[in-house]
């Protein structure tokens, strides 16, 4: 494994204690040795693996925090993630409640565990404490009358969260290369409390490809980004306002959150916030192919 990679991996603000990192890089090695000699994963890897590398948080802040039976109304949701400081923010607190995250999960699915979901075509609906984390790094750029852009918007939770801060002179936009996603995301909407934004226009959601941004209403002063870049894409930067900020995971099988800054001058600063697991940012045929 190359040193680079550890360093990548590691250069966040949160890090899990040495034997979690330990034991989570040894199932890494002992998963990609196995595939010759097709050995079974000892208890203790399998227990690692399955519980680091199935959400988005790699290395995370807390460890999970209720199970599907002991949750069953947003707000119990939100009042754990305050609880266990995930959320500290009455503004995210308020739209996290006031947008139900049951109508935007598969059907039969435990909608306020603190877990990602899969809502097909490779793609996933990120766990709560994710949601809460990157509202609250975008919180000052969801002001109303802003402009706020969701890359990777696929069931169109966020989105509808952006626009319920930035409000009705605001403009919160969707993009997403899946058409099906596209449309049932606006179904999803039209069931929620972001309906009358979306009837009225100031929320849309558009089919395209993310890692080239929308530049119809460009400039933005937040754009979150649902999936892993290898890269930062240029035109995100480029649509980014000065002033604005945008949280995009990068990174192939490390990635790590990052923060990016456009300041007034135009100048860039990125800084590194936790270590996270997304499926990848690719094109619509490479996803469909689950590559």
């Amino acid at each position: 494994m190359p040193t680079s990679s550890v360093v990548v991996a590691y250069g966040c603000r949160y890090c899990a204690p040495l034997n979690r990192r330990l034991l989570y890089f040894a199932a890494r090695r002992y998963l990609h040795h196995r595939r010759r000699s097709r050995l079974p994963l000892p208890p203790l890897l399998a227990a690692v693996t399955a519980n680091v590398c199935t959400g988005n948080s790699l290395v995370r802040r807390m460890e999970r925090l209720w199970t599907g039976s002991g949750i069953n109304k947003k707000k119990a949701m939100v009042e754990h993630l305050q609880r266990y400081g995930v959320i500290t923010s009455k503004k995210v607190s308020e739209v996290m409640e006031t947008v139900d995250r049951a109508l935007f999960v598969p059907e039969g699915t435990p909608p306020y565990v603190d877990s990602p979901m899969q809502i097909g075509h490779n793609a996933t609906i990120s766990a709560p404490h994710m949601h809460a984390m990157c509202l609250q790094l975008l919180e000052e750029n969801l002001k109303p009358g802003m402009h706020a852009l969701d890359v990777g918007s696929g069931t169109g939770y966020l989105t509808a969260c952006f626009a319920l801060m930035v409000e009705p002179e605001g403009r919160a936009v969707g993009v997403e290369h899946i058409p099906e996603l596209v449309a049932s995301s606006i179904e999803n909407i039209q069931k929620s409390a972001a309906a009358p934004l979306l009837k009225e226009g100031s929320l849309s959601i558009h089919v395209g490809d993310g890692r080239l941004g929308w530049p119809e209403f460009a400039p933005y002063d937040a754009i979150h980004v649902g999936a892993a870049a290898p890269d930062i894409p240029p035109a995100l930067i480029e649509q980014l306002k000065p002033g604005g900020r945008m949280v995009i995971p990068v990174g192939n099988l490390f990635q790590c959150l990052k923060v990016v800054d456009k300041n007034p001058d135009g100048s860039i600063s990125v800084r590194d916030e936790t270590s996270v697991r997304y499926v990848p940012l690719t094109s619509r045929e490479a996803q469909l192919r689950g590559n």
